[in-house]
């Protein structure tokens, strides 16, 4: 599904976002409305947030991306923070922000598998 700036791609029962380049404050609450919409809407088990293409964050960003996780949480789902740059990580540290037990990983390709061993698990199959 695409809406503006924002494509949900749906893989199986997973849901991947990448987060464009330079989100305003609008296309971040829109990212956030549309995962809620898709979680529900296709009933994904997970989510991947692809925020590799950002090379600054807000304390916007950071809070709504944390409740996003938090929400995605609330409604069964395992999110994976994919490709937090380095400038990224030092920002969302500064902001106090904390990401609790959010998995994350360095590319698309291990949030994958980090998400599909973590569902897995949950569901008791190996």
């Amino acid at each position: 599904m695409v809406n503006g700036n924002i494509s949900v791609i749906k893989i199986r029962d997973i849901l991947l976002v990448t987060v464009p380049s330079d989100p305003d404050d609008g296309t971040i609450s829109e990212l956030q409305e549309q995962v809620l919409s898709s979680m529900e809407r296709h009933s994904a088990k997970g989510l991947i947030l692809d925020i590799s293409t950002v090379e600054t964050i807000d304390s916007f960003f950071a809070r709504t991306v944390s409740e996003t996780v938090k929400m995605v949480s609330l409604m069964g789902g395992l999110t994976v923070l994919s490709g937090m740059r380095a400038s990224v990580a030092i920002t969302t540290t500064q902001l106090g922000l904390s990401l609790d037990k959010t998995l994350t990983a360095l590319d698309v390709d291990r949030a994958m598998e980090l998400l599909s061993d973590a569902l897995n698990r949950s569901e008791g199959r190996t």
